[in-house]
């Protein structure tokens, strides 16, 4: 009910912003739209505050719609009833940037703010796990390693983390994370997953003999109801797993930061997802996050430039910036004068 209900709202606005005609964003807007990821979201959404409290602008309008829903109202094309950028919690694909290209977004730049981990969490109240991503792929993957071990795949067999793993609890394995069309999906399913899965030499072996059999049992995720589809909303995980003690949750790091009292994250091969761990690249589950800006726009919707700017700014993405407070993990200094220049110069990304 909780995916149906998504995909529901998802189709809303896209049938709002794509065929609701003139009225949807208004004409000549003035104020900026922006869509996609739900990680990136409050990031955006503190920046967006600052941005329309201090500037002669309004504050922007922001849709949490999912990485991919984001790329797809971005891609539409650059009438003003598409969306002046989107958020992403993983690059663009390039897919994507081809459908962009094919409907005349043929201007975009491509920022990275920061870094984020995603957290295997669980109720404070319950035992902390201590995680392989072999054990996250044999636990939610659908298609697993025959318990023989032969070179087979079977449907996967597993009720408890026990089973998975002898060191694991006795638990039911019940882990609630975000649907398909959500970059931290994406994310899990290539760190943790495929992290994992590519531990079976055979089963890596094929990446280059089978690329499309790879990729679908490594990121094949179970649908028998062990992997619950919990929507984008993140807060929602969260507040799921306080109150059932015996679930997992997958989100980004920003959440379990602002939600230490309720839930903690799980140790992911010796390392817990902390500030530290995922700045220095050794917590195994993290990625780089984006925003995307469609410079078709930039001389018809006043302000984008400027919020660029803002979010570009040592004051928000900065070591000691705001969004830090909120738990992004910043860029070097380096790559955040390099995310300056781009804004600057509207450098146009190419794939």
């Amino acid at each position: 009910m909780m995916m149906k209900t998504r995909t529901t709202a998802l189709a809303l606005v896209t049938a709002t912003l794509l065929t609701a005609g003139p009225s949807a964003y208004a004409a000549g807007r003035d104020q900026i739209a922006i869509v996609g990821s739900s990680t990136v979201y409050p990031f955006a959404t503190v920046v967006a505050e600052k941005f329309g409290k201090k500037t002669r602008y309004k504050t922007p309008k922001i849709e949490s719609t999912g990485s991919g829903g984001g790329m797809k109202l971005f891609c539409a094309g650059v009438d003003l009833n598409t969306p002046d950028f989107t958020n992403a919690s993983r690059r663009i694909k390039k897919s994507e940037y081809d459908k962009c290209m094919k409907n005349g977004v043929n201007s975009i730049t491509e920022i990275q703010i920061g870094f984020d981990g995603i957290a295997i969490a669980n109720s404070v109240k319950a035992p902390l796990f201590k995680l392989s991503r072999k054990d996250l792929f044999l636990a939610l993957a659908k298609k697993v390693p025959a318990t023989d071990g032969s070179q087979k795949l079977i449907d996967n067999p597993y009720t408890t983390w026990k089973q998975v793993n002898p060191t694991l609890p006795d638990a039911r394995i019940e882990v609630l994370g975000p649907p398909p069309t959500s970059g931290t999906r994406d994310a899990f399913a290539e760190l943790a997953m495929e992290g994992g899965c590519k531990q079976f030499g055979w089963i890596k072996a094929m990446k280059k003999t089978d690329k499309p059999k790879y990729k679908a049992i490594c990121h094949g995720i179970r649908e028998d109801g062990a992997y619950i589809e919990a929507g984008e909303n993140d807060n929602l995980i969260v507040e799921k797993l306080a109150a059932n003690p015996n679930a997992l949750g997958i989100f980004g790091f920003s959440f379990l930061e602002q939600n230490d009292d309720k839930v903690q994250g799980s140790i992911i091969e010796g390392k817990a997802p902390e500030f530290e761990t995922i700045a220095d690249g050794s917590y195994p589950i993290s990625r780089p996050l984006f925003f995307y800006s469609k410079n078709a726009h930039i001389k018809s919707v006043p302000g984008m430039k400027e919020y660029m700017t803002e979010f570009t700014s040592e004051a928000a993405f900065g070591d000691e910036g705001y969004l830090v407070d909120k738990g992004l993990i910043p860029l070097a200094p380096e790559q955040r004068e390099a995310m300056r220049k781009a804004v600057r110069e509207l450098t146009p990304l190419k794939l």
